[in-house]
């Protein structure tokens, strides 16, 4: 079920409709899940009762199937459940075929190859949803291959990990060819866990940037840059920005869709400078369409910011509107905000007596200490 809450919790946003339906699959399969022990991935026989567990999914018309694998692993500080979940073409799922998954039951034995290892995966297939057990076997060739090149031999623990996220030599070489550092075990590790693999690195090169650094690729990584926003951005004239830049404003919630809601709105573009501080100010195209509903339309950015920063916000301009204050300048209410003169306040300064006072009066009236 963790699994699950994982692929809820995917982008901090509504889910889409693949989205969905894949969830909706992983419900009724993790009953499947429930009758099957939890135990540690087996490594060298594939009939080895330590497994972990798998569920595939199949779509009519898509070439690419997503997997999800379930198993234990121990470490020094005990054993801990792990998930892992990706796409891949199923022409790279080695004996098994689109009939036999789309079937209306049938069991299954297939493998995936990666360069530190094999798959072994057994299981039931039904209507394009299948789900059992894996076996992990090492590749002694690889560990060789890699003490050639001058690493350590990794553990059978390192070389799962290494084969879940599908790092082997072709990402070492990619990092050798466009000149980065050559990378420890223990980064090469770090960069499958966190996702950055030859895809990313070979896209960030055809957007231009070669950043030398392993650790800075794992960074931009982690902050969110990836290939789509980068290209996002782009399209909408921000290219050739600097790595720290991209992490910048990703960090600060500018998004390619934040910038097109203001430019549909009518606002012009503007530097990345200027949106990372129109986002920090809480100004948002919401909060646009809730002041032009009360007819403050078109204010400048600065207006915007200046409300935002004060305080102005919807319920306080209609509490002033249900008191007959209509179309109240922004500096006024920036004023009015600023001394806590509320409609509330006025209501009950009203009820008191003071039913002839202007606005700026009731302003002068609150700083000479009547309080509500």
């Amino acid at each position: 079920m963790k699994s699950i809450t994982r692929i809820l919790q995917m982008g901090g946003g509504a889910l889409d409709a693949g989205q969905i339906r894949l969830v909706a699959v992983l419900g009724l399969l993790a009953l499947v899940w429930a009758c099957y022990p939890v135990s540690d991935a087996g490594y060298a026989n594939p009939q080895d009762s330590g497994t972990g567990q798998w569920l595939i999914e199949f779509r009519t018309g898509e070439a690419k199937v997503h997997i999800e694998m379930r198993y234990e692993r121990k470490s020094e500080k005990g054993t801990h459940s792990s998930s892992h979940g990706f796409t891949l073409d199923q022409s790279q799922l080695s004996g098994l075929t689109r009939e036999q998954a789309m079937s209306g039951g049938t069991q299954v034995q297939f493998q995936l190859q990666r360069d530190a290892g094999t798959f072994n995966f057994e299981g039931w297939f039904k209507e394009g949803n299948g789900s059992g057990h894996f076996t992990f076997a090492p590749d002694r060739s690889f560990v060789a291959q890699l003490n050639a090149q001058g690493y350590s031999s990794p553990s059978d623990e390192q070389l799962l990990s290494l084969a879940m996220s599908d790092t082997g030599f072709a990402l070492i070489n990619e990092l050798k060819v466009e000149g980065y550092e050559r990378p420890t075990l223990d980064q090469l590790i770090a960069m499958g866990n966190h996702g950055v693999g030859l895809d990313y690195v070979q896209g960030l090169k055809s957007y231009g940037y070669q950043l030398k650094t392993i650790d800075y690729l794992v960074k931009m990584r982690d902050h969110g840059v990836t290939l789509r926003f980068i290209g996002e951005m782009a399209s909408l004239g921000y290219k050739n920005l600097e790595p720290e830049g991209l992490i910048r404003i990703r960090d600060h919630g500018v998004t390619p869709d934040f910038i097109n809601e203001f430019v549909a709105a009518g606002y012009p573009q503007l530097s990345v400078d200027e949106w990372v501080a129109l986002r920090d100010h809480g100004v948002n195209t919401k909060y646009v369409r809730e002041l032009d509903a009360l007819g403050y339309a078109r204010l400048s950015l600065d207006q915007l910011r200046q409300m935002r920063d004060h305080g102005v916000d919807p319920k306080f301009i209609q509490e002033l509107r249900t008191l007959g204050y209509e179309k109240v300048p922004v500096d006024q209410l920036v004023r009015l905000r600023d001394h806590g003169v509320t409609g509330p306040y006025i209501q009950k300064m009203k009820e008191r007596g003071y039913t002839n006072l202007g606005l700026d009066e009731f302003i002068s009236l609150r700083d000479r200490g009547s309080r509500d």
